[in-house]
């Protein structure tokens, strides 16, 4: 069994947390002592997060990161933290956006046109953060795998809305055609759940910063 420690266990992502792991007898969940756990998962607020980091790195206990808008001050606490755990830093820890950036992917590598590329997200109204850490982490891979600078522009259009999961969409368009990928979360468990499919692992890496499709894969 798996003892897990949830910073930002208040939350609607700690509680969707707290739900899922009561229900699986291969987790327990650590309420109290951090100490006792063997991984802490992080769904809070950047100021939270910065103590975490440092909580786990003196602690030497696995750390997942969910938590987005992070600056440049907590990301170099998770290098230096990094050094000493195992750290996963995700904006998005659902496998379909994985399969989302699979697709996009395999597209690229095939287009031999000029295209523009336009992410459109959508998130709740209390979401803190925009654009999204999803489309801000689209647009760097889109821009890191097109070898072939066929994409002229990147832009991205963000809205807030009431009761909106996440819904990210990635259109590529030129003057003859515009092809368009698309995810949409249906409910907060479905990034708890990858979360603790993570947290499954991380515990057995060895110390350094790893994203979502590293471990999962």
């Amino acid at each position: 069994m798996l003892n897990v420690f949830i910073n930002g266990s208040s939350g609607k992502m700690g509680l969707s947390l707290i739900n899922l792991i009561n229900q699986n007898k291969e987790f327990n969940l650590i309420t109290e002592d951090i100490s006792l756990s063997d991984v802490v998962i992080d769904f809070s607020h950047p100021s939270s997060t910065f103590k975490i980091v440092k909580e786990c790195f003196a602690k030497e206990i696995p750390l997942i990161i969910g938590t987005t808008g992070l600056n440049e001050e907590i990301l170099n606490e998770i290098a230096t933290a990094s050094k000493n755990i195992p750290i996963l830093l995700a904006s998005n820890m659902s496998i379909g956006i994985m399969h989302l950036k699979k697709s996009i992917h395999d597209f690229l590598k095939r287009n031999e046109n000029n295209i523009d590329c336009l992410i459109e997200e959508i998130h709740h109204s209390k979401k803190v953060d925009s654009p999204s850490g999803t489309a801000i982490e689209i647009n760097d891979f889109i821009d890191h795998i097109d070898d072939k600078k066929n994409v002229n522009s990147i832009k991205i259009n963000s809205k807030r809305v009431d009761d909106v999961f996440g819904i990210h969409k990635i259109t590529f368009t030129n003057e003859e055609t515009s092809i368009y990928f698309k995810h949409e979360a249906l409910s907060r468990d479905i990034f708890a759940t990858g979360a603790l499919k993570c947290a499954s692992k991380i515990h057995k890496l060895k110390p350094n910063i790893y994203k979502f499709e590293d471990i999962i894969n």
